[in-house]
């Protein structure tokens, strides 16, 4: 099991803010993939936060949007707008809603509707490469996105142009909204599927810092083909009660007491 270290704790922190703020939210999804944001933004990224539009920058996309909470904490950390927006996420008329949209400051790609943030990807690497400028993708898919057969067909076109300024992460918690992905569809050996599909692919521990920075640093895996990064993670991922529970991937009423809970659980890690 991997341990969390002070600064994971604070962005979960910062997820149960939110949640708390807001009064509800998706919260699984969100803390599976705090450790892949977090060395994204953290150590490999070429952005800006004001400088959000710059035209070199890399590009993030969270395809499987639910996990908004897991990038807004994020960007919010990198002073791409105020921490205090957190805080009212979901409210009306709010900067941040359940799902990423393109108006907020850093958000690449509009997500949400699963299996599209990865061909949005594809374009602006395509786009990236044609215009010979140094910006890479960066793409994190579900697992349970993969059930769309629109990720398969994006991949094919990925491996067709040789992408290989495009990353692609599978937050691969083995859950989805309502069950585990072995019993809903199960997916198989993801990566021998991602290799068939033409992509050089990488194995990690998604909670591991240290290791999620090795695998970043050696990228492009291959000079000619798109990477697939299979990142392990645990779904609801420090907060015992929460983990691996399919009833914690939304909750529509967060009240303080649940909020109170979550921070108790997650100091005892």
């Amino acid at each position: 099991m991997t341990v969390l270290d002070e600064r994971s704790r604070y962005l979960r922190g910062l997820i149960i803010d939110a949640l708390e703020g807001g009064g509800r939210g998706h919260v699984g999804s969100a803390l599976s993939l705090v450790e892949i944001v977090r060395v994204l933004y953290d150590d490999v990224l070429r952005v800006r936060p004001d400088q959000p539009d710059w035209t070199d920058r890399d590009r993030f996309i969270l395809s499987k949007g639910h996990g908004c909470l897991g990038l807004y904490v994020l960007l919010a950390d990198k002073g791409f707008f105020p921490k205090e927006e957190l805080l009212r996420q979901c409210k009306a008329g709010a900067l941040l809603g359940g799902h990423p949209e393109t108006h907020i400051p850093g958000v690449e790609a509009s997500t949400g509707a699963l299996g599209h943030g990865l061909n949005i990807g594809i374009g602006m690497a395509l786009a990236a490469r044609m215009q010979k400028r140094p910006s890479r993708v960066f793409v994190v898919l579900g697992d349970g996105e993969l059930n769309e057969g629109s990720v398969w067909e994006g991949l094919m076109c990925a491996a067709k142009h040789k992408l290989s300024n495009l990353v692609v992460m599978v937050d691969s918690n083995k859950m989805q909204s309502y069950g585990r992905v072995e019993e809903v569809m199960d997916l198989g050996p993801l990566p021998v599927k991602f290799a068939a599909f033409g992509c050089a692919v990488r194995e990690v521990d998604g909670h591991d810092v240290q290791a999620l920075r090795e695998v970043f640093a050696g990228l492009p895996a291959d000079g000619d083909k798109p990477t697939a990064i299979i990142c392990h993670t645990v779904k609801g991922k420090g907060i015992s009660f929460c983990e691996n529970d399919a009833t914690w991937h939304h909750k529509a009423s967060f009240k303080a007491e649940l909020a109170g809970k979550m921070r108790a659980a997650l100091e005892t890690i």
